[in-house]
């Protein structure tokens, strides 16, 4: 059984209200003296929000067999959605989280007033679609239906995806933050926005659907075999990271942690478990 703690939405909900109720005046307050000037506490455990697959199983790997070594105690807590490992940190209820990526957080910080900020990138979920019913790419025929993500980073990255496989055509210029308006030839397909984490559920009641790396797994999907196709992992900005509320960025347990998950062992654990479906971010580790 795992010692990590799994927090349903509705608990961790009301953790962070309460949290963020009494945080003015606190450490989580950026504004406040004793985050700037003071300096965190080494002997506590580092406190990490994280989607349960493959970011809690990439920091129980580094919990169970890294982290006492390298003398950092490390707590892991398992969120089911992609607001809450933001507001909790936010407020000081963890310490980092690692969920998601940068285009994301830029979103999040913009939309939420919140000063979360990247430490580390730490590997990709390439996104990909699926379907239960057609076998191939070229068998999405005018009619059918394909759900999306509905948040605004990964709905333009889905969009980007189907259209540079020929399923649609999108306006010049948009990028990752296309919308479904900006759309300029649908081809006859139609689409339904979900939350990310429900789009996999969603597999039966669509023709296709275009799902996080993450979720892809967590549905027992393997996105280097199953997928219809998949996005390019060269260039792509969407590394999921390590990031933590601004000003915590030098804390030394973060930068224990990240030293941890970019190193040779975390690669390997990656590699040898995912085959492909989840891919390390970061180069070979420098040998001193």
């Amino acid at each position: 059984m795992r010692k990590n703690i799994k927090i349903t939405a509705a608990a961790a909900a009301t953790a962070a209200l309460a949290v963020g109720l009494t945080a003015c005046g606190t450490s989580s307050d950026p504004a406040s003296k004793s985050e700037t000037g003071a300096k965190a506490d080494t002997s506590k455990a580092l406190v990490v929000a994280a989607s349960p697959t493959p970011h809690a199983d990439i920091l129980n790997f580094v919990k169970k067999n890294l982290a006492a070594k390298a003398g950092l105690k490390l707590e892991v807590k398992e969120f089911t959605d992609y607001v809450l490992p933001n507001t909790a940190t936010e407020n000081g209820q963890v310490d980092a989280n690692f969920f998601q990526h940068v285009p994301y957080l830029d979103d999040f910080n913009k939309k939420n007033s919140t000063h979360i900020v990247a430490v580390a990138d730490v590997h990709l979920e390439p996104l990909g679609l699926y379907s239960k019913t057609v076998k191939d790419l070229a068998d999405i025929k005018a009619g059918q239906t394909i759900a999306v993500p509905n948040d605004t980073t990964n709905e333009g990255r889905a969009l980007q995806l189907l259209a540079a496989n020929g399923l649609i055509t999108v306006k010049d210029g948009v990028g990752t933050n296309a919308k479904l308006s900006d759309i300029t030839d649908k081809k006859g397909l139609e689409f339904k926005e979900l939350e990310a984490a429900t789009v996999p559920r969603a597999l039966n009641d669509v023709d296709a659907a275009v799902i996080n790396g993450n979720y892809a797994i967590e549905a027992k999907l393997q996105p280097a075999k199953d997928a219809l196709v998949l996005e390019k992992a060269e260039d792509n900005p969407y590394a999921n990271i390590l990031a933590v509320k601004a000003g915590n960025e030098k804390d030394a347990r973060v930068q224990k942690l990240v030293k941890l998950l970019h190193s040779d062992e975390v690669k390997k654990f990656i590699e040898d478990t995912y085959q492909g479906s989840v891919i390390p971010a970061f180069g070979p580790v420098a040998k001193s």
